[in-house]
């Protein structure tokens, strides 16, 4: 994602409705789903693995729903999210 379009709400709508879009299809590998669900839970479960990373839980899950949804646009170009 690039940082005009990270810094914009747009873009950030967009990567929502994507990972949702993406999460919920049936024609997703599971796979593919658990890629992104279960960093994003282990982050949210076991943050202080990474003590000394002044990152907020919000911004962590943010970003790796931005690159999921790329990833699954250039995996699954038939289901990309609108833009």
């Amino acid at each position: 994602m690039k940082l005009k379009k990270l810094l914009s709400l747009k873009g950030w709508s967009t990567v929502l409705r994507g990972t949702w879009k993406y999460l919920s299809s049936p024609r997703v590998a599971i796979g593919d789903k658990l890629l992104f669900t279960i960093p994003a839970l282990l982050y949210w479960v076991l943050p202080d693995v990474m003590p000394f990373m002044p990152v907020d839980d919000i911004g962590v899950s943010m970003l790796l729903m931005a690159w999921f949804v790329s990833r699954m646009d250039r995996k699954y170009p038939s289901l990309r999210s609108g833009r």
